[in-house]
């Protein structure tokens, strides 16, 4: 247990959703995680990142109605389709590029609590009833993702976007 983070103004948890087809990532040539039709989540914890961010976050992506329906329309939720979902850790949305050439990850969380708050993300889709893949927290990881429109959603747990 990881317990509850305080939460200030300012950070969000950074999620980039993309529908997909079949997708995995490896870890040193061998697979560890793998979905077919779903969502692949690369997801961002921020240093100021608490549970309601996790909660936040889960519920949406839970809820997105990016899936097509009999009519074609994007009207089915991840739930609804019955689709999987490929979560992954990745630091690098915190890059900050506003100065400079080198992104500074200074807001990023440290890995201590983004471990926590990325399993934590993980167990509340899971406890939705969802089949979660992840990748290897801090590991260097290729990822081979199948998206499907192509679909690609940005989600911040403090609604800026």
């Amino acid at each position: 247990m990881c317990g509850k983070y305080p939460v200030k103004a300012g950070e969000k948890l950074r999620a980039v959703v993309q529908r997909a087809g079949r997708s995995l990532v490896e870890v040193e040539g061998e697979v560890v995680g793998e979905i077919n039709k779903g969502l692949v989540v690369f997801v961002g914890v921020g240093e100021d990142d608490g549970d309601d961010d996790c909660r936040y976050i889960a519920e949406k992506i839970a809820g997105l109605r990016v899936f097509e329906d009999e009519a074609g329309k994007m009207n089915l939720s991840l739930e609804d389709a019955g689709g999987e979902v490929l979560c992954i850790s990745q630091f690098t949305l915190y890059g900050d590029c506003r100065k400079g050439r080198r992104p500074s990850f200074i807001n990023a969380a440290s890995p201590e609590k983004a471990v926590c708050l990325y399993n934590k993300l993980c167990s509340m889709l899971a406890g939705r009833g969802l089949k979660v893949a992840s990748g290897k927290f801090q590991a260097k990881m290729r990822v081979k993702v199948d998206n499907d429109g192509p679909v690609t959603i940005l989600l911040d747990s403090r609604k800026l976007f």
